[in-house]
């Protein structure tokens, strides 16, 4: 399956900045690997890195509710090999990346959400 990451990162986009939960699950394949330094900062898993879509599901649920003014602002999509990356701004004005890996129905079966250093809320113990 071909998919258009434009179009992709619109959807995802629009379903985050719905807090849409089922919505936002749906992109996701049931075998899932996500890995995000908020996992490890909520003490979920001390690793950063959950898997399948249940485990991914608690964990938004968590951050969802942790975070009720959640927005993402768009700035760029990278389109590689296997997937694309997204480069967005979150509701704290910090810019984050997160790239996808895509399998062959266009699910996400690899996520790796990324913040940069400076300034970042995320990254301080």
């Amino acid at each position: 399956m071909s998919v258009n990451d434009d179009v992709f990162a619109e959807r995802w986009y629009a379903a985050w900045n719905a807090h849409d939960l089922d919505a936002i699950m749906e992109f996701y394949a049931d075998d899932v690997e996500f890995s995000s330094p908020c996992i490890a900062a909520l003490g979920l898993v001390e690793s950063g890195v959950i898997v399948g879509k249940p485990m991914l599901r608690a964990y938004l649920e968590l951050a969802l509710a942790r975070a009720r003014d959640l927005r993402f602002v768009p700035e760029s999509v990278c389109v590689g090999a296997r997937g694309h990356t997204l480069i967005y701004r979150n509701h704290r004005g910090e810019r984050a990346a997160e790239h996808h890996q895509l399998d062959a129905a266009g699910r996400i079966v690899r996520a790796e959400a990324t913040y940069e250093a400076t300034g970042s809320t995320v990254l301080k113990s």
